[in-house]
């Protein structure tokens, strides 16, 4: 149900702790006592893994309190931080640190506000920002150093559709100036959250279909780029979700059909208007994933129905790419399907080798392998995009070095040196950057990829080079943390490397106070 991966090339993969024992026992004779869990007051088994992408091997871990339907994020070093829950879960924050022996820790009342399907983003100053969740038209930092209180936020009760919501897990993003933007339902506004103030309405979406839990769609902020320009654009994509009064038909056994849309829009221009574009296949509680080259990955979902327990039908198993420089009407391009249905609480996210890490979907009430029409689904895949085949061998470039890089400073070049086989395209060369992304109910929070370009390429010998580009210029554009940087060659990626961007004040927060595990991240991730 929920996925993250974090700088040691780990990806940490949980799902909520009341569906009853799972197959998958917790070492050393660990045991969790919750007098409040709904399924089992003992459980000794594991919820939660640390799945080491690298030696393709998982390590159990321990979750305390109910994470169903929860958020997360990570801190600029490296930490994942993930907030809520249901039951004795839903004002728990919980920390992970990326190191071999660490396990979850938490804090009690760690949130002011009960926070069950609401969403975090990374701040430009490294804190965490929660919105929204059911009954909560609210928001509010983690850690609470600055900000102790909620600050209300009409806007998710005008979009809160009565005995349906349609506006839970709201799609925010950090917006070039600073402020964000927040989309709940089918439109959206630009939130100034440091005075508390709705500095600009966008327009409802051309038909106004829901586009949020649980007429699940997805969105991303597509890359930025120009960043040396005085106007950045920033654009973003929503894509599928499920027509109007779904939810509610599927409670009934009729399963309507999802919508087939994308609607896409400049978020920086001064009288914004939504574009729609049509999908090659209909998806409702799909994922979209930003790939290293820039374009945008849709994956997972259904045809028909909604998000919900029961309430999804006929499994989209075609990936979908869709190209954002391309021509409307030429944007995608659907590809080889999978043979395993991923519905209801399935998840994805990038790896540093260019893979997509697939998983999850269990669409039931509780764990059930047989004589269902969704199985509990315990299998990892990974979808590989066409850049990784090897007719492409010649033009993939190898980072050479360094192997990765830590506290680099905003507005700083960096040189790497690369290898390239083939005949080199120098204005084909090019450099982003991705964060790493909190996946779950479709949602990719905090993913972001920047173009940094390619300022200078300088030819060495035996098929190298040395490439020049310049940091991004603030935390507006890329917030402090970890990013996987990749060299893109004629739209064919590298292999990434780790780089730490460092926050801009050099103020380090002491994020929680708990008792922490002293752990060090391996930055190099092998």
């Amino acid at each position: 149900m929920h996925m993250q991966l974090l700088s040691n090339d780990r990806v940490v993969v949980f799902d909520r702790t009341d569906f009853g024992p799972s197959n998958l026992p917790l070492p050393e004779g660990k045991c969790r006592f919750d007098l409040n869990d709904t399924a089992l007051k003992q459980d000794c088994t594991a919820h939660s893994i640390e799945y080491d992408v690298l030696s393709n091997k998982f390590r159990p871990l321990m979750v305390q309190t109910d994470v169903w339907c929860s958020s997360g994020a990570v801190t600029p070093n490296g930490d994942l931080v993930q907030t809520g829950g249901f039951n004795d879960g839903e004002r728990k924050v919980r920390v992970f640190s990326p190191c071999s022996s660490c396990d979850w820790q938490e804090s009690n009342n760690g949130l002011a506000a009960r926070r069950w399907y609401s969403t975090n983003h990374i701040l430009p100053d490294g804190r965490q920002i929660i919105i929204g969740g059911r009954n909560q038209f609210n928001y509010e930092f983690v850690p609470k150093n600055i900000a102790a209180n909620t600050f209300d936020l009409p806007f998710l009760f005008e979009t809160n559709d009565r005995e349906v919501e349609n506006n839970l897990y709201p799609f925010v993003f950090l917006n070039i100036d600073g402020n964000l933007f927040v989309f709940a339902n089918n439109r959206a506004i630009l939130l100034d959250y440091v005075k508390n103030k709705v500095i600009k309405r966008y327009p409802t979406i051309p038909g106004g279909d829901p586009r949020s839990y649980p007429s699940t769609g997805s969105a991303v902020l597509l890359p930025l780029k120009n960043l040396k320009a005085s106007d950045i654009q920033a654009e973003v994509l929503v894509c599928g979700g499920a027509p109007k009064g779904s939810y509610s038909q599927a409670t009934q056994g009729e399963f309507i059909g999802a919508l087939k849309t994308c609607a896409r829009i400049l978020i920086t221009d001064p009288n914004p208007k939504w574009v729609i574009d049509t999908m090659p296949l209909a998806r409702v509680m799909g994922d979209m994933i930003l790939l290293p080259n820039g374009n945008v990955l849709l994956i997972n979902g259904a045809g028909s129905g909604s998000a919900g327990w029961e309430f999804g039908r006929n499994p989209v198993l075609n990936p979908v790419l869709y190209r954002p420089d391309n021509k409307i009407g030429t944007r995608f391009e659907t590809h080889t399907p999978t043979k395993i249905p991923r519905m209801y609480h399935s998840t994805a996210a990038l790896l540093r080798d260019g893979r997509v890490l697939v998983g999850g979907s269990n669409p039931h009430t509780y764990y059930n392998f047989t004589s269902i029409l969704f199985p509990t689904e315990l299998s990892l895949e990974a979808f590989c995009p066409p850049y990784l085949e090897a007719k492409y061998n010649n033009l993939r470039p190898t980072i050479v070095g360094p192997n990765s890089m830590s506290g680099i400073s905003y507005g700083k070049t960096l040189t790497l040196e690369m290898e390239i086989k083939g005949k080199v395209e120098e204005k084909l060369v090019w450099i982003t950057m991705v964060a790493p992304a909190f996946n779950t109910h479709s949602f990719s929070m905090n993913q972001r990829l920047i173009v940094l370009g390619n300022d200078k390429i300088t030819a060495l010998e035996k098929s190298r080079y040395n490439i020049e580009v310049r940091t991004p210029r603030s935390g507006n554009l890329a917030p402090a943390g970890f990013y996987l940087l990749f060299v893109v060659h004629q739209d064919i990626p590298s292999m990434g490397i780790w780089v730490q961007l460092q926050l801009e004040d050099k103020k380090i927060f002491d994020f929680f106070q708990i008792s922490k595990v002293k752990c060090s991240a391996n930055l190099h991730g092998r």
